[in-house]
């Protein structure tokens, strides 16, 4: 069986912010935009530029040496700062009760297109067991994970 290679930190710093900017897109609504990760980047008297902050959401540049700008954004996103660097780091209980919400919601999503797509031609029959098919589906994801 072939070795897993340990995933870099740009990889795992990446994957927690575009996280967290869902997260905070499923609690809000909203989602933040660069100017204002800047602004709150800048009220701690830091700067963060476009090019760097499109690099640390997709992994492919450098990992960020400065340990004040990686504070100021998990003071920003309200995580600990280890949280955005270690891939052992414990997932706050906010962002796992959102991730929680996300998921299911996106199953929800999944049964109601499948629901509206179907119910003209098939059975009552038919439909139920592919409903039991996508939650069979999905749980086993669940249990994967």
């Amino acid at each position: 069986m072939p070795e897993v290679e340990p995933r870099r930190p740009e990889e795992i710093l990446a994957e927690r912010l575009n996280t967290l900017l869902d997260v905070v897109e499923a609690e809000s609504g909203d989602r933040y935009t660069f100017p204002d990760i800047k602004k709150a980047v800048e009220d701690r008297g830091l700067h963060i530029s476009r090019q760097r902050w499109h690099y640390m959401r997709a992994g492919t540049g450098p990992m960020t040496p400065d340990t004040d700008l990686l504070g100021a954004l998990a003071d920003f996103f309200g995580v600990p700062a280890e949280f955005l660097t270690d891939a052992t780091a414990e997932t706050p209980n906010r962002v796992s009760a959102q991730l929680d919400l996300l998921r299911a919601m996106r199953e929800a999503e999944v049964k109601s297109f499948a629901a509206r797509s179907l119910t003209s031609d098939l059975s009552p029959e038919t439909l139920l067991e592919i409903r039991n098919i996508i939650d069979e589906t999905l749980t086993k994801q669940r249990q994967d994970h």
